[in-house]
């Protein structure tokens, strides 16, 4: 069998994605296996991870080879996630859905920041306007407006909601230290991550609603959040 090379896209065992389990299916369940992964199920893996000199045992069945998708998670120590509005499985720290982790500077008009600060300003005490100096690569500023308790800004893909409340709690989290130090943490309300953390006397949640921007993604962005002047 030839070995793993750094470009593989892998067709992985859905059913222990989806249900945890770390072992292997017996030949007994590949049937219904099979039938998982005809039914438009893909698989992207991020072939980063494969240049750790590790080594994984793939079953072999009618000629295609299926890896379970949780255990090469756990051997490579890397996360799995399942897109079910694209109806992928994600291996790995930045997938990226073969997108830029690149950013550009937002650049505001004039008229844009007038709409932010007017939001903003719809609040006692919470007048100082703040927003994301910087955005993935091919996104773009839409539009801002103030909420009941918080103020909304809308990208293309991407929300970022900017609270006098956290809205994290109830919530089972993740802990995360963004590259500037903040401490931030990722939560699943529904079927979208979002990432919370504080900055000066606010909570900022950062989204991506179609689930095109990945956790890497977002976490870079969030370093960006800064008073807007």
């Amino acid at each position: 069998m030839k070995p793993l090379k750094k470009s593989i896209v892998a067709v992985a065992v859905l059913g222990m994605t989806l249900t945890g389990a770390a072992g292997v299916y017996a030949g007994a369940n590949l049937e219904k296996i099979s039938a998982y992964l005809n039914h438009s199920i893909g698989i992207k893996v991020d072939g980063v991870v494969y240049n750790t000199g590790k080594t994984l045992t793939p079953i072999t069945y009618q000629d295609t080879t299926y890896l379970p998708v949780r255990a090469m998670a756990d051997v490579l120590d890397v996360p799995v996630q399942y897109d079910s509005k694209n109806n992928l499985v994600l291996i790995g720290s930045n997938p990226g859905n073969g997108q830029t982790t690149e950013l550009t500077n937002v650049k505001y008009s004039d008229a844009e920041r007038k709409e932010i600060k007017s939001a903003f300003a719809k609040f006692d005490g919470f007048q100082t306007p703040y927003a994301p100096t910087q955005m993935v690569k091919g996104d773009v500023y839409q539009k801002t407006g103030a909420s009941e308790d918080g103020v909304n800004m809308l990208f293309k893909h991407m929300t970022v909601y900017i609270s006098p409340r956290d809205y994290s709690h109830g919530y089972d989290s993740k802990s995360v230290t963004l590259s500037n130090g903040v401490k931030a943490k990722w939560y699943t309300p529904d079927d979208t991550d979002m990432l919370g953390f504080q900055i000066d006397d606010r909570f900022v949640t950062i989204s991506s609603p179609e689930h095109s921007l990945s956790r890497a993604q977002l976490e870079k962005v969030a370093v960006s959040v800064a008073q807007l002047k």
